[in-house]
């Protein structure tokens, strides 16, 4: 989930934070300590919504209809904001630097500290306390202790198999040690698909991470980047193994492990939860849906935890005109049972409230279930992401880690040189 923002634009932003003007706090609970400066109505106002969802056909109708729902309960109207995802953060985050933008906006949790770094998110801290969210999601809106977005879904990005092409290799359970997973894959080579269909473009090659911290590398220790360590050379190694004996396929990222994995050419592949729409949609089998089955990343020795990084979406309000109605918005969308419950059964989209994950229409939505237990249950937040340069952090491991499969580096001299380069975009 890269940015197109360059590191030297990202660090001008994260200049003008010391400088950004804090706003008033919501009408329905306790305002700010530097009080109201620009939104001061107390009634509801007009006020405008980011979205890539808006932008996304599969997605949009439903989001359109919960604005206009919010609307016509609030007596405003909501103007939609659609910015494609790929190019989002960097359109968002210059209509907010140059005071284009105001009201609230879908955010990928990743991003959150880059745009919290221009110092013109509400503090939502307050307006999150009875919201019912859980612990784990509302972490995910954090950013340094504070509440910059209201936990829209949350889950993780894990390993998705087809459990009938698991079975045609007679694998009957899921590999639980990088051992079992080895064997697995060989397995499934011998049935002439793609065993796992591994991101290897820079693009997506950010996965790698959560197989360094599975083979025992912290990535950050205490403002240290450790990458470069013994644990994340073994990591490189094991995956350069992978690359050479064809147990994973070259080119390949997200979207094509996508459609790879829909067209049965790939028994496994990494993904967050909303992939199983992309799957289930672009499938000429139809009873995919029913094969599907999210399992745990298999860890380095038995008894390991295994791994997994939290993936999910939270709205954030830029203050300025509208904050004060797009605060009751973010809260609303993100935490009124109906509304939330709508939102997952026409995208399959986790809420994040307790009461909503306890529902039992949530419940028995078995793949869901699973993915929560065994996935989403272990996730951790990218250390990187902290920092706003994380993107360029993500892509300097990445051309390393592309430089040893292609066979130009050797995986020693290329995570240290990885290490030593995202080092120094710690300022």
């Amino acid at each position: 989930m890269n940015s197109n923002l360059s590191r030297r634009d990202m660090l001008r932003l994260v200049g003008l934070g010391t400088g950004a003007i804090g706003l008033g706090g919501l009408a329905a609970c306790a305002p700010s300590a530097k009080g109201p400066e620009e939104d001061t109505a107390k009634s509801a106002t007009d006020f405008s919504f980011a979205s890539w969802s808006l932008a996304d056909n599969a997605s949009k109708a439903k989001i359109e209809q919960l604005m206009s729902g919010y609307g016509s309960k609030a007596g405003v109207t909501v103007k939609g904001a659609p910015l494609a995802y790929n190019t989002y953060l960097n359109q968002l985050t210059l209509q907010v630097r140059g005071g284009q933008f105001t009201g609230a906006a879908q955010m990928d949790i990743a991003w959150l500290a880059g745009l919290a770094a221009l110092g013109k998110l509400r503090d939502l801290g307050a307006v999150a306390k009875d919201g019912g969210y859980t612990q784990a999601a509302l972490t995910s809106g954090q950013v340094e202790g504070k509440q910059v977005g209201l936990p829209w879904t949350t889950a993780a990005i894990g390993l998705i198999v087809n459990r009938g092409l698991m079975q045609k290799a007679g694998i009957t359970t899921a590999p639980t040690t990088i051992a079992d997973f080895e064997a697995a894959l060989r397995a499934l080579k011998g049935t002439g698909v793609i065993p796992y269909a591994a991101s290897t473009k820079v693009a997506q090659l950010k996965d790698i991470l959560i197989w360094m911290q599975t083979f025992g590398s912290p990535l950050l220790e205490g403002g240290k980047v450790t990458v470069g360590d013994d644990a994340s050379i073994e990591a490189v190694t094991w995956y350069k193994k992978l690359y050479d004996e064809k147990l994973i396929a070259p080119d390949v990222e997200r979207v094509d492990a996508r459609t790879l994995f829909a067209q049965g050419k790939a028994a496994m592949y990494d993904d967050a939860i909303v992939g199983r729409d992309f799957v289930v949609k672009g499938s000429p089998d139809k009873s995919i849906a029913d094969k599907l089955d999210p399992i745990a990343r298999p860890v380095k020795n038995a008894g390991d935890k295994p791994r997994a990084v939290q993936w999910g979406h939270a709205v954030v309000v830029v203050e300025g005109e509208g904050a004060n109605t797009a605060s009751d918005f973010a809260k609303w969308l993100t935490s009124d049972e109906q509304t939330v419950l709508g939102y997952f059964k026409d995208l399959s989209l986790p809420p994040t409230t307790t009461t909503a994950l306890a529902s039992e229409q949530v419940k028995s939505d078995a793949f869901t279930s699973r993915f929560s237990e065994r996935i989403t249950a272990t996730a951790t937040p990218n250390p990187f992401w902290k920092y706003p340069q994380y993107a360029q952090m993500e892509t300097a491991i990445s051309e390393q880690v592309q430089a040893v499969l292609v066979g130009k580096s050797k995986p020693a001299d290329a995570m240290r040189e990885a290490g030593r380069a995202v080092q120094a975009l710690i300022k």
